[in-house]
């Protein structure tokens, strides 16, 4: 996958929701699971979002958006976290030309 961003997420037993969550938050995006067994690597090209709603959805009410930082053992191209979303990128967003 060129340009692949997204999270690499230790084992658990909340990967799969995770993973569910992450497909909601980004219809028509080829997203590419691969699992090697201590980890899940979870990427997509140039941009991959996931959102508090979604995770809330799939892992329950009482679930943060801020542990799935602890989840995480890495991740692919740049990271933006707000207590809303977090998301995966290239780079900065662009600023409009004009």
């Amino acid at each position: 996958m060129d340009n692949a961003v997204g999270p690499i997420l230790r084992s658990s037993d909340e990967v799969d929701q995770v993973v569910a969550a992450i497909y909601d938050d980004n219809p028509g995006t080829e997203i590419e699971v691969t699992d090697r067994g201590a980890y899940v690597r979870i990427h997509a090209s140039d941009h991959l979002r996931v959102t508090a709603e979604s995770l809330k959805r799939h892992l329950g009410p009482d679930f943060e958006i801020r542990s799935l930082e602890a989840m995480m053992s890495a991740f692919a191209g740049r990271i933006n976290t707000t207590s809303d979303a977090v998301e995966w990128s290239l780079g900065p967003a662009k600023a409009p030309v004009g």
